[in-house]
């Protein structure tokens, strides 16, 4: 029996010992209906001893206030139909059953607020204070045995993102909704984090599931031994979601797939004909031999994996939704442009805070063969590759030219803030977007841009030339005091150089000066992460809908169909 049943079952014989009085007389105000006492004061049952009751109550009916059970005057809300005996028709479960009980309770909720966000003025806003209170109650108490329970938080969570949109329910209940949010958070793990085994942790890996519950979390490092939840298309697009390690090899993953096909009951004995095909969003394959591991941190941005014959190797197309294109305002357009820089740069410390010292090593001196050792240092660069094409893709998709440019000066003023919160990563993502073929030629539309945000933009180009080996980038970087997010992709470089401009053995010797260069580079890893990042950021609902939006970018990364919307908005600009 699961602790939900034990606990439910021990509460419904003490609701049930208070409910029935004992002896003659009854308890003043007890329960009207069968097994209720005799005497004045008690129910319609005949006096005596205790009787046990014919009906349990649900729990909704039992936590929820009385004004939280008037039925909603819309049609199309109404609650459940009650039963004679006062319970709602399909949920006579009994109470020791687990599941209907504290579903009622959190669908009941869901449906009074709902109800009650249509109605105006204080009525409206105090029933909707009601309901959080009550939420709140609920996931307080339970909060232990909810995490145990698989099904628990998908209504809690529809609640919660109504209640966190609430933009009038925040301002009078700021701290409540802060509270409801690190408890949905704490009651969304089924098992908890410092019980559960880190090599067993399940993690969705950083562009495979888009869940807002997921990329609100703080980002935790990987491991080759960790295992991740991935998605596998065939050629008709359905896919397969496999639970697999990081580390997998192709030959590994092929197994999985077709253990699930099987299972799905689709033509077995396909293993030996299946292979695995990258495929980008531009249509560009690569197949992978069996041996390859650690496919997952190397896909691309809009890339996905697909298993198919030898066959239908040729048909295979990217998906649908990756080169499709609506524009319109986005939510680019909606946020500051200091909360988009902050939260940027919170998001890329932690990305960057994960990445171990030794895998800027292993990146460089063993290539694909330490792939195993560099999964998270793989994601970094990765997000600094999204970064550069959110930037080129939300210009493009804005089709008004005023709009444009007052987009180019927010994407300048958003440089600006990183650079001053010494985050250069993205600060550089930034400027390589705006400086992105696609949107570079779009003359018209820089033309409209202020001449102080003109002037500022070369400054910043200035500083990402490349020339005298980026030596303006590093004149800036090095009066720059910890904490400090450098360009990635440079440290890498001068590693590369390292490397292969000398060798490690000579005559048999290792060479010793080469080994402390390399220390010396990494040791200014640790030095840029030497103390903690800390950022001013409000925790409100509207700062948690841009940390998702920033976490999660939409982006195009087909330079091919990014030209397609730069000449359609501009054709004849050189």
């Amino acid at each position: 029996m699961k602790p939900l049943e034990k606990f439910l079952k021990k509460q419904t014989s003490q609701l049930a010992g208070r409910t029935v009085a004992g002896g003659p007389g009854g308890g003043q105000g007890s329960c009207g209906g069968p097994g209720g006492g005799g005497g004045p004061g008690g129910g319609g049952g005949p006096a005596g001893g205790p009787r046990p009751l014919q009906r349990r109550q649900s729990v909704s009916r039992l936590l929820l206030p009385a004004f939280l059970r008037e039925p909603p005057a819309e049609p199309g809300l109404e609650p459940p139909l009650e039963e004679e005996g006062g319970e709602p028709a399909g949920v006579a479960e009994e109470l020791g059953s687990g599941g209907p009980c504290w579903l009622q309770l959190e669908e009941e909720l869901h449906q009074y607020f709902v109800w009650a966000g249509g109605m105006e003025g204080p009525e409206g806003l105090g029933r909707k204070q009601a309901c959080l209170a009550m939420l709140l109650h609920f996931l307080d108490t339970y909060q232990g045995l909810l995490q145990e329970e698989e099904g628990a938080g998908r209504i809690i969570k529809d609640l919660y993102l109504l209640i966190m949109k609430d933009e009038s329910l925040y301002q009078d209940l700021r701290d409540d909704t802060l509270r409801l949010h690190q408890l949905v958070e704490t009651v969304e793990l089924k098992i908890p984090e410092e019980t559960q085994p880190p090599s067993k942790q399940v993690k969705p890996l950083f562009r495979h599931f888009r869940r807002i519950d997921s990329c609100l979390q703080t980002r935790v490092a990987f491991r080759g031994s960790d295992e991740i939840f991935c998605r596998v298309y065939m050629p008709d697009h359905s896919y397969v979601t496999i639970r697999s390690r990081l580390s997998a090899s192709v030959q590994d993953i092929l197994g999985s797939v077709t253990e699930k096909l099987q299972y799905s009951e689709e033509p077995a004995g396909r293993e030996d004909s299946l292979i695995l095909v990258a495929v980008a969003s531009s249509g560009e394959k690569v197949l992978l031999q069996p041996t390859e591991d650690c496919v997952f941190t190397t896909l691309g941005i809009n890339s996905h994996l697909f298993a198919c014959t030898r066959d239908s190797y040729e048909a295979l197309v990217p998906l649908p939704e990756e080169i499709q294109v609506s524009p319109g305002d986005t939510e680019i357009h909606r946020v500051e442009p200091e909360d988009v820089a902050n939260h940027l740069t919170a998001f890329h410390w932690e990305l960057f805070r994960c990445v171990h010292e030794l895998e800027f090593v292993d990146y460089v001196f063993h290539g694909e063969r330490g792939r195993r050792e560099t999964a998270n240092l793989e994601l970094l660069l990765q997000r600094c590759s999204e970064v550069t094409h959110w930037v080129a893709t939300e210009v493009l998709l804005c089709e008004a030219a005023g709009k444009r440019a007052q987009l180019l000066k927010k994407f300048i003023k958003i440089a600006a803030i990183c650079k001053q919160n010494q985050d250069l990563l993205s600060f550089y993502a930034v400027v390589m977007g705006l400086d992105n073929a696609a949107v570079s030629r779009l003359r018209l539309t820089w033309e409209k841009l202020p001449g102080k945000f003109k002037n500022l933009f070369r400054k910043f180009e200035n500083l990402t030339d490349p020339c005298r080996n980026h030596k303006s980038y590093r004149e800036v970087i090095s009066k720059m005091k910890p904490p400090v997010i450098p360009f990635v992709p440079l440290i890498l470089k001068d590693l590369t150089f390292l490397h292969e401009g000398s060798k490690t053995l000579v005559d048999g010797l290792v060479n010793i000066e080469k080994l402390h260069s390399v220390a010396e580079k990494v040791r200014t890893v640790r030095k840029y992460r030497s103390r903690p990042l800390c950022l001013d950021m409000e925790a409100s609902p509207h700062h948690l809908q841009t940390k998702a939006y920033v976490r999660q970018f939409q982006v195009i990364d087909n330079q091919n169909l990014l030209f397609e919307l730069s000449y359609k908005l501009e054709a004849n600009s050189q």
